[in-house]
């Protein structure tokens, strides 16, 4: 982070890296397209500068959670092929073939509204079809399948929709060798095989989300489709840290120091005082709180890094601020504090601060809040990035 005067609070999101991470991937699966996933605001990264800067790296697909997050790339004037998956009933069906948005459907209720928004709208809709091979959350199932690409292929017949992608999403990709990667395998297969027997020619067949596309070769079909990764955050430890995979953080989070304070031994510290001073200190305020997205579960064990040192919050994490222990060191008001970012200056990262907080990684990151304002660094494409 810069040597400027800080905020209260940032985050710095570093494009370059995330160009770089994209290539990366690209490299774990250099026979299949890349869906960049930017849903949640871009994993808390902001959605519009993340999705334009995946596509200068290669990104072929953008990929969101809900349709307004869809739309809205549309009409930042993202162009490419963007894909959302989170419908509920009467949702903007035909917003999203107007749009030129492929909708995911997974079961008679969706293929039927959008086929009546295509009606509607007097064109085509792309639709991919979704299949529930085991995670168990949206998805055909197995035993639905036929009635919905039979189905499908009707709406095809009428002109009504186009089947560009037949899709599905692993449960325990991030767990390595866990026997469900093969089981949804062999499910999807057969799955495919039966909607390509019917007649259905998608564009593309996915089911590899970020770890799958780390670790799963088999998994890569026609198109792959990273998320946490491509924020240069591993999909979980087990799997490996991102350095293992060449991959670089991309989310800095620092504030200025509100306080610093001398303080006397068995000095009590925030709500409650789970926190005291063992000895005469110093106290650092943090101005960032829950209410910024820090999670109040690392009370008592958040990182952060102030003068070089690690620090850890002392006591309970407010609202808006928490305090760390300086053991006694007296930088200035208004010195650096840097929560998490890549870790190469000795700084915390998300997943410190996720097994402070018995959480993962992907909850740190996303749940930064819109009041802690988006830094970008390098959003201009130049030739050193290549």
């Amino acid at each position: 982070m810069t040597e400027t005067a800080l905020p209260r609070v940032r985050a710095e999101i570093d494009l370059a890296a995330l160009r770089a991470n994209v290539r990366t991937l690209r490299a774990h699966a250099p026979t299949a397209a890349f869906m960049a996933v930017v849903k949640a605001d871009g994993y808390g990264h902001g959605m519009i500068p993340c999705a334009r800067a995946a596509l200068e790296a290669g990104a072929t697909w953008v990929g969101t959670a809900t349709p307004e997050e869809a739309l809205a790339l549309r009409a930042a004037g993202v162009g490419g092929r963007v894909m959302c998956w989170l419908w509920t009933p009467g949702g903007p069906w035909r917003e999203a073939v107007e749009a030129d948005v492929d909708v995911s459907v997974s079961g008679m209720w969706a293929l039927r509204e959008v086929t009546a928004a295509a009606r509607a709208a007097g064109r085509t809709a792309r639709v991919q079809l979704k299949a529930d091979t085991g995670l168990g959350r949206n998805g055909c199932m197995p035993e639905d399948w036929p009635e919905l690409i039979a189905a499908a292929l009707r709406a095809e017949a009428d002109g009504l929709v186009k089947v560009t992608g037949l899709w599905s999403h692993f449960a325990c990709a991030d767990e390595p060798g866990h026997p469900s990667i093969k089981s949804q395998l062999d499910v999807f297969r057969e799955m495919l095989a039966h909607a390509e027997g019917e007649g259905i020619r998608a564009e593309v067949r996915h089911i590899a989300n970020s770890p799958a596309t780390l670790t799963v070769p088999e998994a890569h079909f026609d198109l792959v489709r990273p998320g946490i990764a491509m924020y240069g955050v591993s999909p979980s430890p087990e799997i490996g840290t991102p350095q293992d995979f060449g991959l670089r953080p991309v989310m800095t989070v620092a504030a200025a120091l509100a306080s610093v304070k001398h303080a006397p031994a068995d000095h009590g510290v925030s709500y409650g005082h789970h926190y005291t001073t063992p000895v005469a200190t110093t106290l650092g305020l943090v101005p960032a709180g829950y209410g910024d997205g820090i999670p109040r579960h690392a009370s008592g064990s958040g990182p952060v890094l102030v003068g070089g040192k690690w620090r850890t919050a002392a006591g309970r994490i407010a609202m808006d601020q928490f305090v760390v222990d300086l053991g006694g060191d007296e930088p200035e008001v208004g010195a650096e504090a840097v929560l998490f970012g890549a870790g190469d200056r000795g700084e915390p990262t998300a997943e410190d601060w996720a097994r402070a907080a018995g959480t993962i990684a992907y909850e740190i990151v996303t749940r930064i809040g819109s009041r802690v304002p988006r830094v970008y660094v390098d959003e201009r494409h130049s030739g050193s990035d290549d």
